[in-house]
């Protein structure tokens, strides 16, 4: 996942399965639940199913992460390039 200068994710909640997310690139901010921290490269996040979170790109470039599901929230080989194209799925 790429999050762009001033970007985010969104809030939002996933049923049914927890989320890992490692931060590769970039520097952000992560709320999951009641509780906002800074994250950068080499920061883990996990988000336990059922838990509000978001996250945003606080930096000058761009905030890049992998993530993660389990189980997973979509068939092998999903790709959306953009977060408008993921929600409409």
């Amino acid at each position: 996942m790429a999050i762009p200068e001033g970007g985010e994710i969104g809030g939002e909640v996933h049923e049914g399965h927890d989320q890992l997310l490692y931060f590769v690139e970039g520097q952000g901010e992560a709320t999951i639940g009641e509780v906002t921290v800074d994250v950068q490269a080499g920061d883990v996040s996990i988000v336990p199913s059922g838990t509000f979170h978001n996250f945003r790109n606080t930096g000058s470039v761009m905030l890049k992460l992998y993530t993660t599901y389990s189980p997973p929230e979509h068939e092998p080989g999903t790709e959306h390039a953009t977060k408008s194209e993921a929600d409409a799925e």
